[in-house]
């Protein structure tokens, strides 16, 4: 669990994203995480490029957390990510959101 004093980190906007992100999330209805992505988010390394395995059911919003990642990490190192998704249709539809 979220520690008290770190009740922030639910928050999208405590993660440093850019105004820009931000907008686009908020106006998607995503103002906030849950304590599950916010823990992923917090454990050991992970920002700083290390791996991180976790496991929610569909529509749990795991797809959420590795946005986060993925997006702190291109705009921080200025590199390119590649983004691996299962199906043409996802991977067109993530490509049309992430633009």
């Amino acid at each position: 669990n979220i520690p008290e004093d770190q009740a922030d980190k639910l928050l999208l906007a405590s993660w440093g994203l850019p105004k820009a992100v931000l907008e686009k999330y908020h106006s998607l209805g995503v103002v906030q995480m849950f304590e599950w992505q916010a823990e992923c988010l917090m454990l050991g390394q992970v920002l700083e490029g290390k791996n991180l395995v976790y496991s929610a059911p569909t529509s749990a919003g795991k797809t959420l957390v590795a946005e986060l990642l993925i997006l702190k990490r291109v705009l921080e190192t200025r590199k390119k990510a590649l983004l691996i998704l299962p199906f043409v249709s996802v991977a067109k539809e993530k490509k049309r959101y992430l633009q």
